[in-house]
């Protein structure tokens, strides 16, 4: 994949140049649109948010849309149709020694003492920073564009960009506030619990924002209720519109013989909602009667981190893998070696990796935190969240059953193709685009789904 970069510095062509403005769409369905997609870090391959910006950029184009991509680094990797307009940020988590990283023209700059500043006192920052930097590059260029389509920033900048008229969208896959109770749960001191409350501050920016902002999107009905219960946001201003999944890159591979007691997960390790030590305490177990037992893990190790500590207690080093910064082709490939994958996690509010699993064959387990039950249908192996004896039998009962595998994968496979993959959530994105546009949305007081009364669906139908 490659994708062309465009520096903060470069301005979008003039309004001139550009398509149709919002008012030439008023009334017309069809008419191609232009439209920014937004992402304050968009990294290729961890975390989702740069997976999510690739493909739902790729699909808008290929039905005719023209598409920007605006984001802080890590940048995306994006369709050569696609343009990326970059923000630098000071990057803090990617710098060897943060706290040397503001230089004496970055005082000049508040969302760079921000950034900088949240960092070294415990806090996230690029959220709020990103915001300042957009609405800078949004005055200095005046780009006009029919939809500015946020993905979970979340920030401050999307209400100014409102009040001067733009038409924002913003894509919540879960509430954070999820990541933040669990870390909590997790914690075992009070200057542990100090620090994760001052990590996610940001929720309060977070949660103004999705209580005004006109129009909010997410991804499964469950991440839906968790967005009214964290951030006090009526249902019927929530519009569900799923994931979805290049199935013409995520698909099996039959030139490639998947590896017998080979498993493959895709988790963040230290993230206890991952569920990643639930997985590694089954696999302990499981290597009792199945010695050659291996697992995959997508994702990065990090020195001397708690999974490190537990991957030493449970004498699993030799067992256990981690791969990080693979392609999308590798990553294929490495699904297509896997006897089965497995999604532990205790919560998600979509779960991709789940459906890219499926997408490959590979026969998955996953829990049912979260809305996983609802991407996975009935083509999965559904699990207890948090149960390590669940899991452990699960994987006992598939690894002892071939044709109960290929069963599973076939099913899988079949399930994405009928109901996940990106043709299908693109032509709903550009519905509820459209709607948004021949609507007067004076506040988020008017219903979403009265915008999408006769025609979009509200999840995955």
């Amino acid at each position: 994949m490659s994708y062309t970069p465009v520096t903060y510095r470069q301005p979008l062509a003039s309004p001139s140049d550009t398509a149709a403005p919002v008012a030439a769409h008023r009334g017309q369905t069809s008419a191609p649109l232009r439209i920014a997609l937004l992402g304050y870090r968009s990294h290729p391959h961890v975390g989702g948010q740069g997976i999510y910006l690739h493909y739902l950029s790729k699909a808008l184009v290929e039905l005719g849309h023209s598409v920007d991509v605006i984001s802080g680094p890590p940048y995306p990797e994006l369709d050569p149709r696609v343009r990326l307009i970059t923000l630098p940020s000071l990057d803090l988590y990617a710098h060897p020694n943060p706290t040397r990283a503001l230089k004496l023209k970055h005082c000049l700059s508040l969302a760079d003492f921000y950034e900088w500043w949240s960092k070294l006192s415990g806090a996230f920052g690029e959220p709020y920073s990103f915001g300042r930097r957009l609405n800078r590059y949004f005055k200095k260029h005046k780009p006009q564009y029919d939809i500015v389509h946020d993905n979970q920033s979340l920030c401050f900048g999307l209400l100014d960009l409102q009040k001067r008229g733009v038409n924002v969208i913003a894509t919540v896959h879960h509430p954070i506030t999820q990541d933040r109770n669990l870390a909590l749960a997790a914690a075992t001191t009070k200057g542990q619990r100090w620090l994760i409350k001052r990590w996610y501050s940001f929720l309060a920016m977070q949660q103004q924002v999705v209580q005004q902002l006109n129009h909010v999107i997410t991804v499964s009905q469950q991440s839906q209720r968790d967005i009214v219960a964290a951030f006090h946001r009526p249902a019927d201003q929530i519009q569900v519109i799923p994931n979805g999944v290049d199935a013409t890159i995520f698909k099996p591979l039959d030139t490639i013989l998947r590896t017998p007691l080979r498993l493959i997960t895709t988790a963040s390790s230290d993230q206890p909602l991952k569920g990643l030590s639930i997985l590694l305490r089954a696999l302990a177990n499981l290597r009792r009667e199945f010695p050659a037992l291996q697992l995959i893990v997508i994702g990065k190790l990090k020195e001397n981190g708690e999974t490190e500590q537990e991957l030493q207690q449970l004498q699993l080093q030799d067992a256990v893998q981690f791969k990080s910064g693979i392609s999308n082709q590798q990553l294929v490939e490495e699904y297509a070696q896997a006897s089965i994958a497995i999604v532990p996690s205790l919560y998600e509010g979509f779960g991709l990796p789940a459906a890219e699993a499926m997408a490959c064959g590979v026969p998955l387990i996953c829990s049912d935190g979260g809305a996983l039950p609802e991407v996975v249908g009935n083509a999965a192996r559904l699990v207890r969240a948090g149960s390590v004896e669940d899991l452990q039998q699960a994987l006992t009962e598939l690894l002892s059953n071939a044709s109960a595998r290929e069963q599973l994968g076939a099913q899988g496979r079949a399930h994405i193709l009928q109901q996940l993959s990106w043709v299908c959530v693109a032509k709903k994105m550009e519905h509820f685009y459209y709607q948004t546009l021949t609507q007067s949305v004076p506040s988020a007081s008017v219903s979403t789904a009265e915008l999408a009364s006769e025609q979009l669906p509200n999840a995955y139908d």
